[in-house]
């Protein structure tokens, strides 16, 4: 599996229309997008991933990313391995910590000591059998330790929510050879104005997340800026404009050093599939 150029984040693959999801799939096969990557909120994960892979015929599909608290270890191993087989080696496993207020909604305080429950959902992927291979999976990585853990026992990384100094910061401590791998959110429009009117509230919700709100803190932002949504932060973190400004969001990733950019395209309507937005996107890459 390689793993380059430009691909698409989409909750509509996860969560949309199952039919017109493999559609879509199948389109930006087409237009030549390196991978699809979809969320996860628990349930039939992988289900997703079957279809999107039947629909392709060279993409990867990944999750961007698996909820480990979610998944059992076991049946994870499993049904990566059924889908290898199936499909061949266009699968990769994305896996996450997730947020406390998600996991502790359906049981609280479950979600303790993510860093270590990482560690032990991957030590039960290498036992499975057939176990999952560290080459096989990437880690949805921001702090430190949780780098560091990639850089031992997984492919790479697949940050959310991050801007090119976080690419170069994690480059810096994951060395040459991990795949760095950052979701990149995008807005095409005219103004300023309208990518806020867009994306302003969207990334406010995510700010209430404290691991997200600390690593931007840990990239310089002051807690000010979190709470204003400042244009400083909106404009380091959504790259908003033409194609040619996103273009240049892209490659500000891959000069501080990311193997591949994951474009998620928010619009005026969430509900509705950007596909013009991926075409306009696709003439541009």
């Amino acid at each position: 599996m390689e793993l380059s150029g430009v691909g698409i984040w989409s909750l509509h693959l996860r969560f949309g229309d199952p039919a017109e999801a493999a559609d879509a799939a199948a389109e930006l096969d087409d237009l030549g997008f390196a991978a699809l990557w979809f969320p996860d909120a628990g349930g039939p994960a992988f289900d997703t991933a079957g279809r999107l892979l039947a629909a392709t015929r060279r993409t990867v599909i990944a999750t961007g990313v698996l909820n480990l608290w979610m998944h059992s270890p076991e049946q994870t191993a499993a049904r990566t391995a059924s889908l290898t087989a199936e499909h061949g080696d266009r699968f990769l496993l994305g896996i996450g910590v997730s947020h406390a207020d998600v996991v502790d909604a359906g049981e609280p305080g479950r979600y303790q000591r993510p860093l270590a429950a990482m560690g032990g959902f991957l030590d039960a992927l290498d036992a499975a059998r057939p176990s999952v291979p560290s080459t096989g999976r990437v880690l949805a990585a921001l702090g430190p330790k949780m780098l560091a853990l990639a850089a031992n026992r997984a492919r790479g990384i697949h940050p959310y929510l991050v801007t090119p100094e976080h690419t170069r910061r994690a480059r810096e401590v994951l060395g040459a050879d991990p795949l760095v791998l950052p979701e990149q959110t995008v807005i095409l429009c005219g103004t300023r104005e309208e990518a806020r009117s867009i994306g302003a509230d969207w990334l406010r919700r995510y700010l209430t997340h404290p691991n997200y709100a600390n690593n931007l803190l840990r990239l310089g932002f002051s807690a000010e800026d979190l709470a204003s949504v400042s244009d400083r932060l909106f404009d380091a973190v959504v790259a908003w404009g033409d194609e040619e400004a996103i273009m240049r969001r892209v490659n500000e990733h891959r000069a501080a050093g990311a193997d591949h950019v994951a474009l998620q395209v928010l619009t005026e309507d969430a509900r509705v599939l950007p596909r013009e937005q991926w075409r306009r996107i696709a003439a541009a890459v």
